[in-house]
């Protein structure tokens, strides 16, 4: 492009205008720049704050898997005794459906309460019930020795005279009474 002398006249008429409009942009500029830097600072301390947390995040990740990982067997054995327990489940659905619907609160506080007294209730049966069944196998020979000898006195008794009679008035009384 070719510049004529006016346009150059006018060009360096126009020239302190426009170092002056120039010199004005300076100091926009020099706000940008400085806006621009603390924009970056932020950016950088952003950026550091995200990688922090990426490394934070890492860490619960490999936890994770190592809590999964430690489960998964647990998980296993549960499954394979669900699978096994589930025939016997199936089974019992229909009792344990009758046990829930006629089992009242007041029964299960019963329930509660004889298993709370069950180790002083086998304790007792171990050291004072068990021994009187023991003894009692000695005792069975001598009550029926003792049964068949009041069977010999009745019979004796019935052979004294008079004594049929006695017998006849206390059975009519007993009869009364009951």
């Amino acid at each position: 492009m070719r510049l004529d002398p006016r346009d150059a006249l006018a060009l360096v008429a126009r020239g302190p205008a426009l170092v002056e409009q120039a010199l004005g942009l300076v100091p926009r500029a020099i706000a940008l720049l400085d806006s621009a830097e603390a924009l970056l600072a932020r950016v950088d301390g952003l950026v550091d704050r995200i990688e922090r947390t990426r490394e934070a995040a890492d860490k619960v990740i490999i936890r994770t898997a190592g809590t999964v990982g430690s489960v998964e067997p647990t998980i296993e054995r549960a499954q394979h005794l669900l699978d096994s327990f589930a025939p016997s489940l199936e089974q019992l659905k229909p009792t344990l459906d009758r046990l829930a619907k006629s089992t009242s609160p007041d029964e299960v506080e019963a329930l509660v309460r004889l298993i709370d007294h069950l180790p002083d209730l086998v304790d007792k049966t171990i050291t004072d019930i068990l021994p009187i069944v023991e003894n009692m196998k000695s005792v069975a020979p001598d009550i029926h020795d003792m049964l068949d000898t009041i069977e010999e006195l009745n019979e004796m008794i019935a052979k004294i005279p008079g004594m049929g009679r006695i017998r006849q008035r206390v059975e009519d009384k007993q009869a009364l009474e009951d």
